[in-house]
């Protein structure tokens, strides 16, 4: 088993794929990452949708700005998946928000999504998480019903290359002990 933070130093983001399919067994211990994310009251208000059809992962391509970086790994990755939630569960209570932020299924598809994402890079594969395209238009590719969002899109492979790790701040540029 992997060091957890060798897990999460390593992981970046992939936007280039080798054409190899990914096996269902190992996208389910993906899946089974996601599964264990904590959630609000554990409402768990998120839901997936494996794209593996060209035509549909074209359709949803046409979604994102030809400028986006990540705009060909969502047709030339194997699997692309839709990250969605459902609406009115994840801190809602008694038919309203009672907090500031509102409906928090924006933080459980968070968790969710980077424990998928930590999973795919311990088993050797990679992931980019998209979030600049045309929310409504692939919620209709996708048929998503009613009170659910479409939040992110991941494509999801067998990396063709390594990126070198970005710059990150150290921790005294971002940590307060007592106020700000």
């Amino acid at each position: 088993m992997s060091d957890l933070m060798d897990v999460i130093r390593g992981r970046r983001s992939i936007r280039r794929y080798a054409d190899k399919p990914v096996p269902n067994e190992l996208l389910g211990r993906l899946f089974e990452a996601a599964r264990w994310a904590p959630s609000w009251a554990n409402t768990q208000c998120w839901h997936f949708v494996v794209v593996r059809d060209d035509a549909v992962k074209k359709k949803i391509q046409e979604t994102v700005s030809p400028r986006n970086p990540s705009s060909l790994a969502l047709v030339n990755a194997p699997i692309l998946l839709v990250v969605c939630g459902q609406l009115k569960r994840s801190g809602f209570y008694s038919d309203q928000y009672p907090t500031k932020f509102g409906d928090w299924f924006m933080y459980d598809l968070g968790l969710a999504t980077q424990n998928l994402c930590l999973a795919a890079h311990e088993a050797g594969l990679g992931t980019v998480i998209v979030g600049l395209f045309d929310h409504e238009k692939v919620g209709e590719i996708v048929k998503l019903p009613p009170e659910h969002e479409v939040l992110v899109l991941i494509p999801l492979g067998y990396p063709d290359h390594e990126p070198s790790p970005p710059k990150r701040l150290e921790p005294e540029e971002f940590v307060h002990y007592d106020s700000f």
